[in-house]
């Protein structure tokens, strides 16, 4: 059996015609009348955005390397050292912004699924499969929360560090002389304590997405 992952690359022509940024329900529908749900597009998605907080705290842990590196600069082409640690700083931007988006997509099904599983919950005659339904509605949604308040304290680690890195890659690149090094040393102490708060906080949201995924993407 196809999981989603692969139903979804599959399924590729059969949903071109909708706009995926724009269109959201025409999408779930279309998903849906393939027999998978918003409870899988959910278990989807936060398996993605795990997978790019993984990532992307291995990139920060590179970009801190690289910056480490530099500091310890005694000689040679300082627009070289420029060169690499403009590239580590781009691609942590870009792993910070796919984390973002990765969050943004996750918001948006769950609030499409927790909609319908309200309304839904109206339609039930047996009282006792509806409290059953309801108790389900009530640990999904506080597990969520959970998922979705430690993805964001992750994500908002991450633009301190970002700035930084920035200030320095743009200082560097118009002094490429010894004060350059100077200054990148002196920020040193505070963008290891940065980071080390960020990849602490990265991995908490991991392990509640694990948890997550463990409570919510079970069989009925």
């Amino acid at each position: 059996m196809l999981n989603y992952a692969q139903l979804v690359h599959r399924s590729f022509l059969l949903l071109a015609f909708v706009t995926l940024a724009g269109c959201s329900t025409a999408y779930y529908k279309a998903v849906e009348s393939l027999g998978f749900h918003k409870r899988d597009i959910l278990v989807h998605r936060v398996e993605k955005a795990r997978d790019s907080q993984e990532e992307a705290k291995a990139q920060f842990k590179n970009a801190l390397d690289r910056f480490t590196a530099i500091t310890g600069f005694k000689g040679g082409t300082l627009e070289e050292k420029y060169r690499e640690l403009n590239a580590e700083y781009e691609r942590s931007q870009a792993k910070a912004d796919e984390v973002r988006k990765r969050i943004d997509d996750i918001e948006d099904v769950s609030e499409a699924l927790f909609e319908e599983w309200e309304k839904e919950l109206s339609q039930y005659q047996n009282p006792s499969l509806k409290r059953s339904s309801q108790q389900k509605l009530t640990a999904t949604r506080r597990r969520y929360d959970q998922l979705i308040a430690a993805m964001k304290r992750a994500e908002s680690k991450m633009e301190p560090v970002l700035l930084t890195f920035r200030d320095q890659v743009l200082f560097l690149k118009h002094n490429l002389n010894a004060q350059a090094i100077a200054s990148l040393r002196g920020e040193l102490g505070s963008l290891q304590t940065d980071i080390s708060a960020l990849i602490k906080s990265m991995e908490a949201s991991i392990r509640e997405a694990d948890e997550f995924i463990r409570s919510v993407g079970g069989p009925e």
